[in-house]
């Protein structure tokens, strides 16, 4: 990949994803009303989890910490509805108030800018009741919702998101049954669900920009299907947007039925056509309320397929390669959803764009050593964030790029059995892991993004042998106390010179780069509860313990006790649960 720079902007937003249902847990405490997936799940053994989940909703600070370990800047959050409004509307809940207030204020306090988003998925039971999303009145519930959580939040919450992914939620709720609510309403039933869902959005946005105790940044979080052109020539470019913009008769997921209401006022032509009698009717005042100004559009990327301009002048699609790399969920790994899936999109729209969801479920465990080394999602993330800036530097405006997820959650019907998370989840324990790949992204971030550049290596750029052998020296030596005058004797060079061609390949300076593989060395040490602070100072080259917690805490936001504490404490735990096993009468003679 030939880019002129793989640095972004410094005001980048760099975040992570989550949404309220799939890690909050605690479903009925403190005043919470249920939900559709509350009842959804009821008896369901493995689904039934999605009650617990991560469990957040006690774990919340402990989780916006290794938020502040990865050095994210921005968090995307999602609010349960029936936890602010327990029966949707009228009453509300002010535990519920008390919990999202105290998370904003701790993402505050670590510089993390809160990006909330009103409603993904979890709708109030009570109103599901009153017919939910099929009822002409649940736009006017979804304003005084948004008007509730804006009064209260709009003091330190800048970033809004209303309606997330309304091709999911009514394509597999109401359509197919798979989620919640589990209906299965006919074509035009669905639709009709989307249009109040769509003015439910204007209505929201009228009421963010018209309550809101600060300027609000509005936009919302849509999905769709990206596809790519399986060359770059002209006709399957074209081949590829036309199959990204197109609407396809019974079917719910596209793009432009959704988005082109919201920022152009009115349904896409080709899909009046497409859904013919189905379509719902709608005035021209609804129309103009679904139109409110949005200041971003967000979206959801994960994956992208191949198609070609075939012989008649349509899309044909591209058949997958054997061995294509997939991830768990057998969705291709193709970065280049991120290139064409923006630039498609900033095209129709000409909106700024905000990578709302991107990440890759992949088979990840707690190794040996602890260690979570999900090289996989390295890779995936790396990748895309190239395709990324590849869009960028040719003109698309992209404001931010939010990892789904910070933590392995719960995956709606899926349940537990997809891992999205940088933070590896234990759902036995709950204990927390930071996976490898959180470390990577918190180096991209840090040098904002310029460290991609040593993951790039072509036949047209090779790895100059000054930084080849400078990465080896360092990886053979760790635990000697050098620096850069004696890697540049050593190679025989002048050290600045070292230090500029090292910058300039990996993005990053090498005294950065040597402190970076120290601490991952020292990391990994501390994952044995039994290794003393002082020999995994001296092992990892550092002059002294006092020198390595100063360091280690800089660039952690801990201790090496406090991140050692984590790994002694669940050997304890073990050392309980043998202990309670050994006790267990059936197992005795």
């Amino acid at each position: 990949m030939s880019l002129r720079s793989i640095e972004f902007p410094e005001d980048f937003s760099w975040g992570v994803s989550t949404s309220a249902y799939q890690i909050e847990g605690a479903w009925n405490e403190h005043g919470k009303g249920p939900s559709t997936w509350d009842r959804f799940t009821e008896g369901e053994s493995i689904r039934g989890h999605g009650r617990v989940a991560c469990d957040h909703y006690h774990h919340m600070k402990e989780d916006v910490g290794y938020m502040a370990q990865i050095g994210v800047k921005a968090y995307r959050f999602s609010l349960s509805w029936p936890r602010i409004l327990p029966e949707g509307t009228g009453k509300v809940n002010k535990a519920g108030i008390q919990f999202y207030s105290d998370l904003i204020d701790e993402l505050l306090k670590h510089d993390i800018e809160p990006w909330v988003t009103l409603f993904h998925w979890d709708y109030p039971y009570e109103l599901f009741l009153r017919g939910g999303w099929l009822n002409r009145s649940s736009p006017e519930w979804f304003e005084e919702y948004t008007k509730v959580v804006v009064k209260h939040f709009s003091d330190r919450v800048k970033y809004w998101m209303t309606v997330n992914e309304p091709q999911c939620f009514i394509g597999l709720g109401y359509s197919d049954g798979r989620h919640a609510p589990n209906l299965k309403l006919n074509f035009a039933e669905c639709l009709q669900v989307g249009h109040h869902a769509l003015i439910a959005h204007g209505r929201s946005v009228q009421a963010i920009r018209e309550h809101a105790k600060q300027q609000p940044m509005v936009g919302w979080s849509s999905a769709g299907t990206t596809y790519r052109p399986e060359s770059e020539a002209l006709r399957d470019v074209r081949a590829a947007r036309e199959a990204t913009l197109a609407v396809y008769p019974e079917k719910l997921w596209n793009t432009c039925w959704w988005g082109d209401p919201v920022v152009f006022g009115h349904y896409p032509e080709e899909g009046l056509k497409a859904y013919g009698k189905s379509v719902p009717k709608h005035t021209a005042a609804e129309m103009k309320l679904i139109n409110q100004p949005i200041d971003f559009y967000g979206c959801n990327l994960f994956h992208c397929s191949a198609v070609r301009m075939g012989s008649g002048g349509m899309p044909v699609a591209v058949e997958f390669k054997e061995g294509e790399p997939l991830t768990l969920c057998e969705w291709t790994q193709d970065p280049d959803v991120l290139y064409w899936g923006t630039r498609f999109l900033y095209e129709h729209y000409k909106i700024p764009i905000v990578i709302t969801e991107n990440g890759c479920s992949q088979l990840d465990q707690i190794s040996l050593d602890g260690g979570i080394h999900d090289s996989n999602r390295i890779d995936f993330i790396v990748r895309n964030l190239l395709s990324l800036r590849r869009a960028m530097e040719e003109g698309v405006d992209v404001r931010g790029y939010f990892h789904w997820s910070l933590l392995d959650n719960y995956e709606w019907g899926q349940g537990f059995r997809q891992r999205y998370g940088l933070v590896h989840v234990d759902y036995q324990t709950l204990n927390r892991t930071l996976k490898d790949s959180a470390f990577t992204y918190q180096e991209i971030i840090s040098t904002h993004g310029e460290s991609l550049r040593k993951f790039i290596h072509t036949e047209e750029e090779p790895v100059p042998y000054v930084v080849k052998e400078t990465q080896r020296y360092i990886e053979s030596n760790i635990s000697e106390n050098f620096n850069i005058k004696t890697i540049a004797a050593r190679l025989k060079c002048h050290p600045d010179f070292l230090s500029r061609r090292f910058r300039q390949y990996t993005g990053i300076s090498l005294s950065s780069h040597i402190r970076r593989v120290r601490l991952e060395y020292a990391r990994n040490m501390l994952r044995d509860p039994k290794i003393l602070i002082c020999d995994v100072a001296d092992r990892c080259g550092f002059s002294d313990r006092i020198h390595f917690t100063k360091v280690f805490r800089k660039e952690m936001g801990m201790t090496p006790g406090q991140f050692q504490r984590q790994f002694r404490s669940r050997e304890k735990s073990k050392d309980v649960h043998v202990l309670e096993v050994s006790k267990d009468p059936r197992l005795m003679d």
